[in-house]
């Protein structure tokens, strides 16, 4: 992955293999916020809808495959910053690779949220709370939907170990409740707590 457009044959490293030299004409360039430029192959942009269809708004599919895409100007990401369109772009390249090809499941398909989350996305979520929201908001609005499911599992997971009190510290959650209040609440919930320690 290069950060500024070129005209020289871009080298692509996989993980345990050697180099692959990639044709610059099948390389889209991606714009960030803070107008850091990358230049990806297209099939592994494609992986974001939003990519897609800005494509698919321009040309019909054959006039996409013959395009030279390093004559074409960056697509903007405006609310995506350099840093994380990096990370976002080395998870596709690394899925893009990996993956069987994916077919495109109804909206109200559920089951991504029922899929074990795998143990290189493990490794790849594994940063900050800053980061980690904004993968989530970079993966909503370039609609990249697995990535985005990746990450909430995340979150889900990382809030069942928090108590009340950790999650409204860790997410800067005022406590508006009074101290009658959250013993109403605390007592008609109790049992759930109850369910929880017989497993």
């Amino acid at each position: 992955m290069a950060a500024t457009s070129s005209s020289a044959p871009v080298a692509s490293t996989s993980s345990g293999d050697a180099p692959t030299v990639q044709d610059p004409k099948k390389l889209i360039k991606l714009e960030s916020g803070d107008k850091e430029v990358f230049q990806v192959d297209i099939e592994v942009a494609k992986m974001s809808k939003v990519v897609r269809q800005w494509i698919e708004d321009m040309m019909d599919e054959q006039e996409a495959k013959t395009r030279d895409w390093s004559l074409v100007d960056p697509i903007p990401c405006p609310n995506v910053s350099g840093p994380i369109l990096r990370k976002i772009i080395f998870w596709m390249e690394y899925h893009k690779r990996t993956d069987d090809p994916e077919v495109e499941k109804p909206e109200d398909d559920l089951s991504h949220f029922t899929d074990e989350v795998s143990d290189w996305d493990q490794e790849f979520v594994k940063v900050d709370q800053g980061t980690l929201f904004e993968l989530i908001v970079a993966s909503n609005y370039l609609n990249i939907k697995k990535l985005r499911i990746v990450c909430c599992k995340t979150v889900a997971a990382q809030l069942k170990k928090l108590s009340v009190e950790e999650i409204r510290a860790t997410y800067n959650i005022e406590n508006d409740f009074t101290p009658e209040e959250e013993e109403a609440i605390r007592k008609e919930n109790e049992w759930c707590e109850d369910q929880d320690s017989t497993k």
